[in-house]
């Protein structure tokens, strides 16, 4: 397999040759009381991401120069020692964040459908979740794109899209299916996996579960690089709050218009919600971009997103996936009750490369 053209600080993170963003951010100091309004609190969190931007450059200079002398094993030690010599801050930047998300529960505007609802005290929105996390099932991942794999894959519980498709639809359909979230003990486990050779830890279906993630993330001791295995479809709040959490972000574009979202995911504004949140994954951290070819949908779905890609997000990682398989209630749409013919596989392959990504995966 040849090495991915970017995703070049996850590499580095993963081999523990730099520290995952979360690590940073628990390094930042921040004052604030838990009992402030929301607008207080993303006030704070303004001003504090700038100091987080600035050590992280800061480090990521001195790692790179580290790096530049690989022959020298002592510059690359003596850089890991400095890191580990800044102390964790408490309160952190970190534990800000975790207390906006928290606030933000009992009026939910985590994911594009802003439902306003408390999930605080039980009630549910379109996710049907409460401020209470399940998984069904956490793994050693060996399907993954190879530069991830073996990933320490956690699947939760519930969605924020509905696809007549969907392969998980047991595990979408079914929010408090499974084992309930323990912040700490889930962290020990992630711990323990990073020790048996995890790459990284693979959160998937994270988008309703931040609040959750973020406290999860926070207990975590080994320097494990956090993917964010999502549809994208997360509010602009949730998206800054996600920077300085998220080494790579595993994102799903899967229409290239809104009214193929709508018909297959039942979604609202789909482009106007997933297209910033990618540019600012682009900008904040590293993409990993899956494509999953529907058949009859390569001109009106797959073209505009590699051109998309091509012109807004280049220097990506651009998984174009062919294992489409009618599954859930597919069959109640015959246009897609189908898999895709070698053609339109071929047909997919030739927009992509034509549209002049360079980074891709077949």
């Amino acid at each position: 397999m040849a090495a991915p053209k970017y995703l070049k600080r996850y590499l580095r993170v993963q081999g523990d040759e730099m520290p995952a963003l979360s690590k940073i951010t628990e390094k930042i100091s921040v004052e604030f009381d838990p009992e402030m309004g929301l607008e207080g609190l993303r006030s704070i969190h303004n001003a504090s991401i700038k100091e987080y931007r600035k050590l992280r450059e800061s480090l990521d200079i001195e790692a790179m120069d580290a790096l530049a002398y690989a022959d020298s094993s002592d510059r690359l030690r003596l850089y890991t020692e400095s890191f580990l010599e800044i102390p964790k801050a408490s309160p952190s930047l970190l534990d800000l964040k975790i207390a906006i998300v928290g606030k933000m529960l009992r009026n939910c505007t985590c994911c594009g459908w802003n439902c306003g609802v408390n999930r605080e005290i039980g009630e549910k929105g379109f996710c049907k979740l409460t401020d209470v996390s399940y998984y069904a099932s956490e793994f050693l991942h060996m399907g993954e794109e190879p530069e991830l794999v073996p990933s320490h894959t956690i699947f939760f519980s519930g969605c924020v899209f509905a696809c007549v498709y969907c392969q998980n639809w047991d595990i979408s359909t079914c929010p408090d299916c499974g084992t309930r979230v323990e912040p700490r003990k889930l962290a020990k486990l992630i711990d323990l996996r990073r020790l048996h050779g995890a790459k990284n830890v693979n959160f998937v279906t994270p988008t309703p579960h931040t609040y959750n993630i973020l406290k999860t993330i926070r207990e975590i001791s080994q320097n494990t690089p956090v993917i964010w295995n999502s549809n994208m479809f997360h509010s602009p709040e949730i998206a800054e709050i996600l920077e300085g959490v998220v080494d790579v972000y595993l994102g799903d574009f899967k229409y290239g218009n809104n009214e193929c979202a709508r018909k297959y995911s039942k979604i609202k504004n789909y482009l106007e919600i997933v297209q910033p949140n990618f540019k600012f994954a682009y900008e904040t951290a590293e993409v990993l971009l899956r494509h999953l070819v529907l058949p009859g949908h390569i001109e009106c779905c797959t073209k505009p997103i590699a051109e998309w890609v091509a012109k807004n997000i280049p220097e990506i990682r651009f998984n174009l996936m062919f294992q489409y398989r009618p599954c859930y209630r597919a069959m109640e749409y015959p246009e897609i009750a189908r898999q895709l013919t070698p053609e339109e596989e071929a047909r997919a392959i030739e927009i992509v490369r034509e549209a002049g990504i360079e980074d891709l995966l077949v």
